[in-house]
């Protein structure tokens, strides 16, 4: 920045880059919360309403890497803006949606710009922090989404039930343009930002440190996933308890993802990328621990919380991702929701294998510390590979 930013006006441009998320995580979950209302407003069952989070899911895998490519060449706010409008205009396409297949593909082009957001949010979060707070600053949009679980998708789920389901798509579009009113006003433009080379992002992007720290997201972060996939099933055949109580193990779910990201942010402050082995430690304990505490609505609750903040592994390997990226910080930062997003399609499709080979519900739980596992072991790898790569005497 040509003047360095007081610390309001930091907390400020973290805000409105949190508010993106906010919208983003509000979006991409409340078509769960809204399932049996879609499905009457279009004439369709409930598993293809499902279809349409695979499409969002879809569209987040491909948008990440080619929206990071395409705009390689633009200053960072202009990019985020145009990223945020074009988030708007999804969801409102979303809203207007006329019929099933229209859903479908309208749901594909929200999920385009989500991964690059998140991806040069970080990297402006970055930019206008301390380095000794990058951790904490690459948290802070990601603690958007978070929130959204928490707070964003009951109201939506909320207002689409008692409006229509059109209305929570709708209030994204206001969030989003709101966010990209924020930004402009709030993030300066910086003139000796260095634009950046596709061809360049995409040579530096293809090396080991990178598709490592992408398959440590991909695959330790799948059991949280394979456990929230099931969330409700087993809360009702196994903890015992009615359909009512799901909405609170959500809200339980949301308070650990809060806790989860704040901790992500603070722990690569103080260990870097000793972090995500702390984390994927600890997330294959309680998973482990999961099948013992769905058995008790009051052990239930508290797993419910700590498989939350599993999250962690988000912010600690978007920073990470920046220290190994080189000079392809864009690409790497925005494929880092590439990696999460197939986590979030592996994990429930391994569990969903378990159970239909007719282990309990709970089995979720050691599928998922075996992914936890199966994510450690990448980060032993990747560990030993940015050793070698090291200068002498010098640590990883």
């Amino acid at each position: 920045m040509t003047h360095p930013l007081s610390r309001r006006q930091v907390a400020l441009i973290l805000f409105a880059l949190a508010m993106g998320g906010f919208a983003i995580g509000t979006s991409e979950f409340a078509v769960m919360g809204l399932m049996p209302d879609i499905a009457r407003g279009l004439g369709i069952n409930e598993p293809q309403v499902g279809h349409a989070v695979s499409a969002y899911a879809l569209g987040v895998v491909v948008g990440a890497p080619l929206l990071a490519i395409l705009g390689a060449r633009l200053r960072r706010r202009p990019l985020l803006l145009a990223l945020m409008g074009f988030y708007a205009l999804g969801n409102v396409a979303s809203a207007l949606a006329p019929s099933y297949p229209a859903m479908l593909l309208f749901r594909f082009i929200a999920g385009l710009p989500h991964g690059a957001y998140f991806g040069v949010a970080a990297l402006v979060a970055a930019a206008i922090s301390p380095p000794e707070q990058r951790g904490v600053a690459v948290s802070r949009p990601l603690l958007g989404l978070a929130i959204a679980l928490l707070i964003g998708n009951p109201f939506a789920t909320w207002l689409g039930q008692v409006l229509d389901w059109r209305y929570a798509f709708g209030l994204v579009a206001l969030i989003a343009l709101l966010t990209v009113a924020l930004v402009a006003k709030l993030l300066p433009a910086d003139p000796n930002e260095r634009r950046q080379d596709p061809m360049r992002e995409l040579r530096d992007f293809n090396r080991a440190p990178v598709w490592l720290a992408l398959g440590i997201g991909a695959i330790g972060f799948a059991g949280m996933f394979c456990v929230f996939g099931y969330l409700a099933p087993t809360l009702i055949h196994v903890t015992g308890v009615p359909e009512s109580w799901t909405p609170l193990a959500l809200i339980a779910f949301g308070i650990g993802g809060i806790l989860g990201n704040l901790a992500g942010g603070w722990l690569f402050d103080r260990l870097q990328f000793r972090a995500a082995a702390a984390v994927l430690l600890w997330s294959t304990a309680l998973l482990l621990v999961f099948p013992l505490a769905a058995q008790s609505l009051w052990s239930v609750l508290p797993a419910v919380i700590a498989v939350g903040t599993m999250g962690a592994l988000a912010p600690v390997l978007q920073a990470h991702l920046m220290d190994v990226a080189a000079d392809a910080q864009t690409l790497a930062a925005a494929s880092n929701h590439s990696a999460f997003n197939a986590a979030n399609a592996l994990g429930p499709w391994l569990g969903g294998l378990a159970i239909s080979a007719g282990y309990d519900w709970t089995s979720t739980g050691y599928i998922g510390a075996a992914t936890a596992v199966g994510g450690l072991l990448i980060y032993l790898w990747a560990r030993k590979d940015l050793q070698q790569r090291a200068p002498v005497g010098e640590a990883a």
